[in-house]
């Protein structure tokens, strides 16, 4: 038996579920600015760990194997989500000290205790050990961009407006045009005019915002539709991920969205490129120039 048979895919949401998501969905969205512009970066950080707490539960039970199924549901909590988190809570403590090498360490040591837990349990090894990468880099980007540049509540709060204008533009437009799929073997609800609504509108939004800062409004546009791209095509990986396991949702602690995997995949891949051009490239998103 195939995995995707020992675990139906549920069925689309409802209309009402989509109000449902869009009024959860604003409400953890003003719980996260509000973390985000106190003057206080330790509850951003804890908050950053406890979301990736949940996400790691989602993310270890979803690419066990079939034969751990069966010991893992009666299990409170998942040794590999121990082991995820551990790692993802140490590293951001390491960041939280301005120790960016030690925290990147404590990732790596992370992914290989879980691989070498896995590979004795015959249990997905590269998959468990991977989910420590996906989901603990992204945590240590957020909280660094939080922590580290003098104006990191700017930068975070940049970060939130493209991926969240992108995923609300993509909810709206795709709803309300429909038409070709983007990916229909991969993620059935998404569309191309979801996927270029979305983008459209983390332009509109971003402009609005970089107007407030950028003397190159025309480069920190760029910027904004590169890190839009780049949230579609995290979302995309996810639902991937999800169809080869045999999930539609990686949850359902969220109404209206599913999983916390499902609600934070496409801020994943944008967070870790966002750190990247800002403490790799000197980028700085506020003047649309590099600093």
């Amino acid at each position: 038996m195939s995995m995707s048979q020992t675990r139906p895919i549920p069925v689309q949401r409802s209309g009402g579920e989509t109000v449902l998501r869009i009024f959860s969905g604003l409400f953890m969205a003003i719980v996260a600015i509000a973390l985000a512009v106190i003057p206080w970066s330790a509850p951003f950080a804890l908050t950053t760990v406890l979301v990736m707490l949940f996400a790691a539960r989602e993310w270890h039970r979803m690419v066990r194997s079939p034969e751990m199924a069966e010991i893992a549901d009666k299990q409170p909590i998942h040794i590999q989500t121990i082991i995820t988190v551990a790692a993802i809570a140490s590293g951001v403590i390491a960041i939280m000290f301005r120790q960016v090498a030690i925290a990147f360490v404590l990732i790596c040591a992370g992914a290989v205790a879980s691989y070498v837990l896995a590979k004795q349990r015959n249990d997905n090894p590269a998959w468990h050990a991977a989910g420590v990468f996906y989901i603990g880099l992204p945590a240590l980007a957020l909280v660094a961009l939080r922590v580290l540049p003098p104006n990191g509540t700017w930068y975070i709060l940049a970060l939130f407006i493209i991926v969240w204008a992108t995923d609300t533009g993509a909810l709206v437009f795709g709803k309300l045009i429909g038409g070709r799929k983007l990916a229909p073997r991969l993620s059935p609800g998404k569309t191309w005019a979801g996927t270029i609504g979305g983008t459209v509108t983390a332009l509109a939004v971003f402009a609005l915002y970089a107007a407030l800062f950028a003397p190159n409004l025309a480069l920190a546009l760029l910027f904004g539709v590169g890190l839009s791209a780049v949230a579609h095509r995290c979302d995309l990986l996810e639902s991937a991920i999800k169809r080869r396991f045999g999930y539609k949702d990686s949850g359902g602690l969220i109404p209206g969205h599913g999983g916390m995997l499902d609600r934070v995949d496409s801020l994943f891949a944008a967070s870790v490129v966002f750190a990247i051009l800002v403490f790799g490239l000197g980028f700085n998103p506020l003047l649309g120039a590099h600093a």
